[in-house]
């Protein structure tokens, strides 16, 4: 940890392990995926002590409490120091988890015949429709 009274936002997220590059932090802050005590930031914005920042990593969005700053990527356990994600943020991390957990599995609303995989029968069938297509609407020509 710096001595520093703030650094570069992109450079924060990168050490505190939110990002794997700087360049993916640039580019979640520029699609406006990132603000700073509620507000838009630039890549370059100033981050202190005690700034709260909101962030979206993939679909899980987070807020964090600014503890530390630090201008190395350090290990996991050293970059998790550098913040503390807020209790509303962890509640809304668990309410989505359960939500996603319990939501029907897309696949499922597939309406097929039988329940899952179609029968040798049905394959056969499948076939005998496709080589019937096939058959009347070739695109070859003879060329006489």
């Amino acid at each position: 940890m710096t001595e520093n009274s703030s650094m570069r936002l992109d450079k924060w997220l990168w050490a505190a392990r939110f990002y794997k590059t700087r360049s993916l932090a640039v580019e979640q802050i520029s699609k406006n995926r990132v603000t700073v005590n509620a507000a838009a930031a630039k890549a370059s914005r100033e981050v202190r002590v005690g700034d709260t920042i909101m962030l979206r990593q993939g679909n899980v969005p987070k807020t964090v409490k600014v503890l530390g700053l630090s201008a190395m990527r350090g290990p996991a356990p050293v970059a998790q120091q550098l913040y503390a994600e807020t209790p509303e943020s962890m509640a809304e991390r668990e309410r989505l988890a359960e939500e996603h957990r319990l939501a029907p599995e897309p696949a499922s609303t597939i309406a097929l015949q039988h329940d899952g995989r179609p029968t040798k029968r049905d394959r056969r069938e499948i076939e005998r429709t496709r080589h019937q297509w096939d058959d009347r609407w070739s695109a070859s020509w003879d060329g006489k």
